[in-house]
């Protein structure tokens, strides 16, 4: 591992563990997670996918729209790596999605078709209860470095530890409230990224560049000023007045 690429692991991991401080935002933590996954290992995309308390999975956080939109297909359809590693409770690991048109004839189409050619899902535990997993999808066929594996359990190991470590004796009702909250979370995120999108014409990336940016220098919870815009009692242009300052941002293709 290069001295660059060691350091740049090593700030991932701190950066999950600012989690197990007080007011910590566990969407900023999902995020953080599949964005470093993404850039540190030899994947394209990655996806995180929690479980509710009815054990459905969830899309918690995702590297990119497109990858957040296929994680959200494999929920839809019922089928795919993640699904099947949630289920196991143990890694998925699939060099060539073009060859698992069988075991899943939908999930397996679309994905190749979207571009992907490889998937390698591990299983976010804690205590022998599986809270989700970890998706990381290729575009090109092949193996993941068995190196890159284990740091993928890696970040997965800590990231379930994250997740309820603020609680250390929590108990299974616990932990489902835990995660509930961190889901419903999601859904008042994605509302607020829709809301500056709209407003400031940018992208759903852009969108959350400018929200992340708000709240951090505000000092502020991620998932709180999401709630706050939409409520409507945060206005989307000051939001969008403090990321103009503060970001360079591109419209999004074809206006509104």
């Amino acid at each position: 591992m290069s001295a660059e690429r060691e350091r740049s692991v090593s700030a991932a991991f701190v950066s999950i563990a600012d989690s197990l401080v007080d007011n910590y935002d566990v969407l900023n933590m999902l995020e953080g997670l599949a964005g470093d996954c993404a850039r540190l290992l030899a994947v394209e995309s990655v996806g995180v996918l929690l479980a509710d308390a009815d054990g459905v999975l969830q899309v918690a956080g995702a590297s990119s729209p497109r990858m957040r939109l296929m994680a959200l297909y494999q929920v839809q359809c019922r089928q795919g790596p993640c699904l099947d590693a949630y289920r196991s409770s143990a890694a998925v690991l699939v060099p060539d999605l073009g060859q698992e048109t069988a075991r899943w004839p939908d999930f397996a189409t679309v994905a190749v078709e979207a571009g992907y050619a490889s998937v390698h899902t591990v299983p976010l535990r804690l205590r022998g209860k599986v809270l989700g997993t970890l998706g990381l999808f290729g575009i090109v066929p092949g193996a993941l470095d068995e190196a890159d594996l284990d740091l993928a359990e890696a970040f997965a190991h800590a990231a379930s530890i994250a997740l309820t470590a603020r609680r250390a004796t929590a108990d299974a009702a616990e932990v489902n409230a835990q995660l509930q909250t961190a889901l419903n979370s999601r859904v008042v995120l994605e509302q607020a990224k829709g809301i500056l999108a709209q407003h400031g014409d940018l992208d759903m990336d852009n969108a959350f560049a400018v929200l992340r940016r708000y709240a951090r220098d505000h000092n502020l919870r991620l998932s709180g000023v999401a709630a706050a815009l939409v409520a409507r009692e945060v206005p989307p242009g000051q939001v969008l007045e403090h990321g103009r300052t503060k970001t360079v941002t591109t419209p999004r293709r074809g206006g509104r």
